[in-house]
């Protein structure tokens, strides 16, 4: 039953994995062709929208498929393992899981007392764009908006 379990989950889990990093890859991608239409590569966004090309196409081409891989190798572990666990009643060895258990926490108490594994943000410090917009140079390129956040912002950009 474990293995089972364990199957049934790793299935839909990386199926859901799968579809979400092929559509974020296809996105990122399509991010960098309206950067090109709307003829913004030299700016800020354009950048961006390289740097989101270079994650979009490992997603969309490489990982995604991977996943069909890794349930492959999934599915050979666990038929190695079954004669393992066969004749054995699910609480028999439940110590095992325990022993895991408790050497995890511990790795992450010992990684948090470390300062390694925080809530803090790495970025909270930085702003984007490196400062603040009144600070740009006299000839630094201006930031073209490819959509609008409706009527509020048209007005008070007339202003």
């Amino acid at each position: 039953r474990m293995l089972m379990g364990l199957l049934a989950g790793c299935i839909g889990s990386a199926a859901m994995l799968a579809i979400m990093m092929g559509n974020a890859g296809g996105a990122w991608d399509n991010s960098k062709k309206l950067c090109e239409k709307l003829k913004i590569k030299k700016t800020d966004q354009g950048k961006a929208c390289v740097v989101g090309d270079t994650v979009g196409d490992p997603f969309k081409d490489t990982s995604g498929p991977s996943l069909d891989i890794l349930l492959k190798l999934m599915a050979m572990v666990s038929l190695l393992i079954a004669p393992l666990v066969d004749g054995q009643d699910d609480w028999e060895t439940w110590y095992f899981g325990l022993i895991v258990l408790v050497i995890c926490i511990i790795a992450t108490l010992v990684l948090m007392q470390k300062n390694i594994l925080t809530w803090q943000d790495p970025l909270g410090a930085a702003s984007i764009g490196g400062g603040d917009a009144s600070e740009a140079p006299a000839g630094a390129p201006t930031v073209v908006k490819a959509w609008s956040d409706g009527p509020r912002e048209a007005a008070a950009s007339t202003d």
